[in-house]
C-alpha cells in the first residue's frame, strides 16, 4: 500500500500555503524548500503543529503503514526540519523541562533540555516515527508523565536512568511516581513471544528437565521479561519453582543505539560544557561511565556468575537471600534462577508500623552498604542498581531478597577504607580529614600543593560550613560531597561514582519506607559490634593508624561545633545576617 502525505509549508513572500506531497513508495516528487518549511514549521502553534503532523497520518492505514509514513518523512529532505521542530514541540510542550527538573536543579534544565533534543535528533527514524505516532494518538490533555513513559519506552538506556530518578525526593510526586513504574511497570513484549525464545534457545532440555513454562509473565524490566516455570531438579529428582530471566528481542539493536547515543552525547557535553559553568565539566565523564555500566546489563553470563559470587556473600547473612543460579536451563541471553516470594520493598512496608519500617530500613541499609563495606575479601561486591524494583521483602519470613544482579561493582580494599573514612570524617565535620580522604581517591594522584588539592579544601569547606548544625551528617552527604568534588573537574574511579548512585538510590528508598538516613552511622556500628566475633565474615578496612587519627578528631569535634556555634551568634547578631543563610543546606545539589 502506497501512502500520500502532504506536507502544508508557506509559499516565499507570502502567506498562502502550498501542498507539497511525498508517497511512502520507492518514487516521490520533489519537496518543498527547506528553508521555508523549516520557517513554517517554527512559525505554528504546539496545537497546530500538532495538528499539522497529525494530517500527515491517514487515518484509514495500519498501525505498521502509519509508522512507516512517519518514517518515510523523517527520510525525506525535510526530515531534519521535521526532527528539529517536533523535537522543541515535545521538550518545551508536551514535556516541558521545568516539569522535569525540581527547583533545586534548576541550573541543570539548559543541558537536560539540550540532552532531549539530542536524542530526537539522533534517535534512528524507525524508532522516531512509533513515538511520534505515540504522542499524536494520546489525548491531547495527556499528562507530561503519561507522555515521558511512552518517550522512554523500549529506549532501555533512558529506562535505566528512569529508574534511578524515581526516588529523587527533589521531583514532583506525579513524576517520581510516574517513573516508579519503570521499576516494574514496564509492558512492552508479550508471553507467547518470550515461550518462543525459550523454547528456540533451550530445545531438548525442556523435556530432559521436565520443564512447564508458565502461561503469563511475571514481571518485565528494561532489557528482560520474567516468566515463572518448573522443572525437574536433577540433583535430587525434586520438582522446583523458578523463574527464566529473558533478554527481549528488540534489546540487541535498541541497546547498542543507545549505548552510541551516549557516546554520542558525551562528546557533545564534552565540546560544550563550558557554556553550563564548571559542574558540568564532569557530565561527558559521567557518560561514558554510565554507558560503561550499562554495557553490562546486555551480559547475562556475567550476571550468572555475580548471582553465584553474591549468594556466597550473603550465605550466611540472616534475613538477606539472593537467588539461586539453575546452571542447566541458562544461555546467553536466558538466565534461569530460584523463584523467590516476596514483593516490592516500597509496597510491602506500606502496611507495616512505624518500628517495623525502621528495622526494614536498618536491615536494607545493612546488606547493601555495611556487609560490602566490611567484606574480609580484598575485593568486595555491592549490588549496582538497587532501585525498589530489586529489592523485594517477605514480611512472613523477614528476609530481604536482593535480584537482578546485572550491574555491579567491586571496591578493593584501599577504596573501603578511604571511603569508610570519609564517612567518618564527614560525621566529625573534619574539612582536613574529610579532604585528605577524598584527595587519596582522586583516580590521579594529587600533589599536596596543586591547584587541584586547593579546589578539593575549599569545595570540603564550604559543604561543611553549610551543613545545619542539628543536622547529624549520613553517608549520603559524604557521596554528595565526594560528587561535587568531581563536578570541579577531580576524576574519581567508576566504582566510587556508582556508589554514590546506589546511596542516592538507597536515599529515596529510605524516605519512602519511612527509615532515617542519618540512622546509617548506628546501623554501621551496630554491624561492626555483631561482627567483631566472626572474622570469616567481617573485616575493618581501618589500620589502627586510621582509628588513632578518627579518635583524635572526634576529641576536636566539639570544638569545632562550638566555633561553628559563634560564627552563627556574630552573622545574626552582628553582622544581620539571616540565620537561613548559615542553616540552610547547599541551595543547588549535583546533578546525579
Amino acid at each position: 500500500m502506497t501512502i500520500e502525505l502532504r506536507l502544508p509549508f508557506a509559499r516565499e513572500g507570502g502567506s498562502d500555503i502550498a501542498t507539497g506531497v511525498l508517497t511512502s513508495g520507492s518514487s516521490a516528487p520533489p519537496m518543498p524548500d527547506q528553508s521555508l518549511f523549516e520557517a513554517y514549521l517554527r512559525g505554528l502553534a504546539p496545537d497546530q503543529l500538532q495538528q499539522a503532523f497529525r494530517s500527515l497520518v491517514p487515518e484509514s492505514a495500519t498501525r505498521e503503514e502509519r509508522v512507516a509514513a512517519i518514517q518515510a518523512v523523517l527520510a525525506s529532505e525535510t526530515g531534519r526540519a521535521v526532527r528539529a521542530e517536533m523535537g522543541r514541540w515535545i521538550v518545551d510542550h508536551l514535556v516541558p523541562v521545568e516539569h522535569l527538573v525540581p527547583e533545586p536543579y534548576t541550573v541543570w534544565r539548559q543541558p537536560v533540555r539540550e540532552a532531549m533534543l539530542f536524542v530526537v535528533d539522533h534517535l534512528s527514524e524507525a524508532r522516531l516515527a512509533e513515538k511520534l505516532l505515540e504522542q499524536i494518538e494520546l489525548p491531547p490533555n495527556a499528562h507530561p508523565e503519561t507522555r515521558l513513559l511512552q518517550l522512554l519506552a523500549k529506549v532501555p538506556g533512558l529506562q535505566k536512568l528512569g529508574q534511578v530518578l524515581a526516588r529523587n525526593r527533589h521531583l514532583r510526586p506525579a513524576l517520581r511516581k510516574a517513573l516508579a513504574e519503570l521499576e516494574n511497570g514496564i509492558h512492552d513484549v508479550d508471553a507467547a513471544g518470550i515461550r518462543a525464545i525459550i523454547r528456540e534457545q533451550l530445545g531438548p532440555k525442556l523435556e530432559r528437565f521436565a520443564v512447564e513454562i508458565a502461561p503469563d509473565l511475571l514481571s518485565e524490566a528494561s532489557v528482560s521479561a520474567v516468566i515463572s516455570f518448573t522443572w525437574r531438579n536433577p540433583e535430587n529428582g525434586t520438582r522446583e519453582r523458578g523463574v527464566f530471566k529473558v533478554m527481549k528481542p528488540h534489546i540487541p539493536v535498541y541497546f547498542a543505539e543507545d549505548m552510541e547515543l551516549l557516546q554520542e552525547l558525551a562528546q557533545y557535553f564534552g565540546r560544550r560544557h563550558h557554556e553550563y559553568g564548571s559542574g558540568a565539566r564532569a557530565i561527558p565523564d559521567t557518560f561514558k561511565k554510565v554507558r560503561r555500566l550499562l554495557q553490562h546489563e546486555v551480559d547475562f553470563p556475567r550476571e550468572q556468575k555475580t548471582l553465584l559470587e553474591a549468594g556466597a556473600l550473603y550465605k550466611n547473612v540472616r534475613g538477606v537471600r539472593v537467588p539461586r543460579v539453575m546452571q542447566p536451563l541458562c544461555t546467553d541471553t536466558i538466565t534461569a534462577i530460584t523463584e523467590e516470594i516476596g514483593s516490592k520493598i516500597t509496597d510491602e512496608v506500606a502496611r507495616m508500623p512505624p518500628w517495623r519500617r525502621r528495622a526494614v530500613a536498618e536491615q536494607l541499609m545493612e546488606a547493601l552498604v555495611a556487609i560490602p563495606l566490611f567484606a574480609p575479601a580484598e575485593y568486595s561486591l555491592f549490588h549496582a542498581d538497587p532501585h525498589a524494583g530489586n529489592l523485594l521483602y517477605n514480611r512472613h519470613t523477614g528476609e530481604l531478597i536482593i535480584i537482578d544482579w546485572a550491574l555491579r561493582e567491586r571496591l578493593d580494599r584501599e577504596q573501603r577504607r578511604r571511603l569508610a573514612l570519609l564517612f567518618l570524617m564527614v560525621v566529625l565535620r573534619d574539612p582536613v580529614g574529610a579532604s585528605n580522604a577524598i584527595t587519596a581517591m582522586a583516580e590521579k594522584p594529587v600533589r599536596r600543593s596543586s591547584r587541584r588539592t586547593e579546589v578539593i579544601r575549599d569545595r570540603v569547606r564550604r559543604f561543611l560550613d553549610a551543613l545545619p548544625l542539628t543536622h547529624l551528617p549520613s553517608a549520603t552527604d559524604a557521596m554528595q560531597l565526594l560528587e561535587e568534588v568531581a563536578f570541579q573537574g577531580i576524576r574519581f574511579p567508576a566504582p566510587l561514582i556508582m556508589l554514590s548512585k546506589v546511596l542516592f538510590t538507597l536515599d529515596g528508598i529510605l524516605e519512602d519506607i519511612g527509615g532515617d538516613r542519618a540512622s546509617m552511622g548506628v546501623v554501621i556500628a551496630r554491624h561492626i559490634t555483631r561482627r567483631l566475633t566472626a572474622p570469616a565474615t567481617f573485616a575493618s578496612p581501618l589500620t589502627t593508624a586510621d582509628w588513632i587519627m578518627v579518635q583524635c578528631s572526634a576529641l576536636l569535634c566539639g570544638g569545632r561545633l562550638w566555633i561553628k556555634t559563634q560564627e552563627m551568634v556574630v552573622d545574626r547578631f552582628l553582622r544581620g545576617a539571616p540565620p537561613a543563610a548559615v542553616a540552610s543546606p547547599r541551595s543547588a545539589p549535583p546533578a546525579r
